[in-house]
């Protein structure tokens, strides 16, 4: 297997798109960007992208989504990136979507000889930025193998999980983790403060023991100063928690902490704080410590 030219497209400049687009082109790479606002696509520019600002003139072997959801993803092939991709091409999947509905776009896009992974991303905007994000991968090792210098430019570490779907299953146990550590730590920090601890000195005691965590090095500024701009949303955390729930249904597997931490994010979102960052969890064990 080759790749028909050495481009590749990144389709979603968010707050992980856009510095992964940024670092390959600071890498050499020739990078296509395609987003809805301006803003972030100039800046892109700035760093060496070129913007194409119809998704059917996009003209790379690889195509990189870094979108919400599938409905995103199904969206932005509707409208022209389909017509873009040629047999041989690569579209992977960044977003965090079900696994359930990967396969089938796999089988669909099959038809016309393009090649699907699904390559989700822990290590957050942070990671993004430093380009050093795990990229959990589902899908053919081959075509894999011929992604993987690109994913080297924009992660640390890359490991292959099985067939289609399976990046995302891993990236829905990641997501529990991240979930339910965020949310200990908020009852950690909310319990200090209203018992009058000083709640920089319990971090540093967290941070130096078995309690210490890379949440906890990303999020302690946050968390410190009440500052919960984001970062990954809660929103989109809750979106990620219902996937996890929805694979331990399928495989028959018990999840009650995730159960129970998914109810504190479905609050959290109902009171409106569902665009901050999700170490805001915070804030909903704070209104229930009245």
């Amino acid at each position: 297997m080759t790749l028909r030219n050495n481009r590749v497209a990144v389709v979603g400049l968010g707050a992980i798109g856009l510095p992964v687009a940024k670092n390959l082109a600071k890498a050499g790479v020739d990078v296509q960007v395609w987003n809805r606002s301006d803003a972030k696509a100039e800046e892109a520019v700035a760093a060496g992208a070129t913007r194409v600002t119809k998704l059917s003139d996009i003209d790379a072997a690889i195509v990189l989504t870094v979108l919400p959801d599938m409905p995103q993803v199904l969206d932005v092939l509707a409208n022209g990136l389909r017509a873009a991709l040629k047999p041989s091409d690569i579209l992977v999947i960044m977003g965090t979507v079900s696994p359930v509905a990967v396969p089938a776009l796999g089988k669909d896009l099959a038809t016309s000889g393009v090649h699907l992974l699904d390559a989700p991303v822990s290590g957050g905007d942070v990671g993004a930025q430093n380009a050093t994000l795990s990229i959990m991968v589902g899908g053919d090792a081959d075509v894999l193998t011929l992604v993987e210098p690109t994913f080297l430019k924009i992660g640390s570490t890359v490991r292959h999980l099985g067939p289609l779907g399976s990046g995302e299953l891993a990236k829905a146990c990641n997501q529990i983790v991240v979930a339910v550590t965020l949310t200990a730590l908020a009852e950690a920090v909310t319990l200090a403060r209203n018992a009058g601890l000083d709640t920089k000195v319990v971090l540093d005691i967290l941070a130096g023991g078995l309690a210490n965590s890379q949440a906890l090095t990303v999020k302690r500024e946050k968390i410190e100063a009440d500052d919960y701009r984001p970062g990954g949303s809660a929103v989109f955390q809750l979106k990620d928690l219902r996937f996890a729930l929805e694979a331990g249904k399928s495989s028959g597997t018990a999840l009650p902490v995730t159960e129970e931490v998914t109810k504190l994010f479905e609050s959290l979102v109902e009171a409106g704080d569902g665009e901050l960052d999700h170490s805001a969890i915070v804030r909903e064990i704070q209104r229930r410590s009245n």
